[in-house]
């Protein structure tokens, strides 16, 4: 019997995967150099093409507030729960603008 992963990406198959017209793409010049403020809403998209910066897996799909910048990459605040708040220190090609 074998041993289940425990890797930093293990049980992503079909999480971090792009879609078959998208395979090698890097990320559009748009989403990489959108203007973040501290203060603004952002939604955790992985991008798996992009290996820097790339925040774990459990935090793909929510939704965050910019605390700070840090070089090139992002402070982001992620409610998880009712009471929990987790910071996450990502880039921007991980990162998507609030549509609400």
């Amino acid at each position: 019997m074998v041993k289940a992963p425990k890797g930093y990406r293990h049980r992503t198959r079909k999480l971090l995967t792009k879609g078959v017209r998208e395979r090698g793409a890097v990320p559009k010049a748009s989403v990489l150099f959108y203007p973040y403020k501290v203060g603004d809403k952002v939604t955790v998209r992985i991008d798996p093409s992009f290996h820097k910066g790339m925040p774990h897996r459990r935090y793909h799909g929510l939704t965050g507030t910019i605390v700070g910048v840090r070089g090139r990459a992002y402070v982001v605040s992620v409610p998880i729960g009712k009471s929990t708040v987790k910071t996450i220190i990502t880039y921007a090609a991980h990162l998507r603008p609030l549509k609400a």
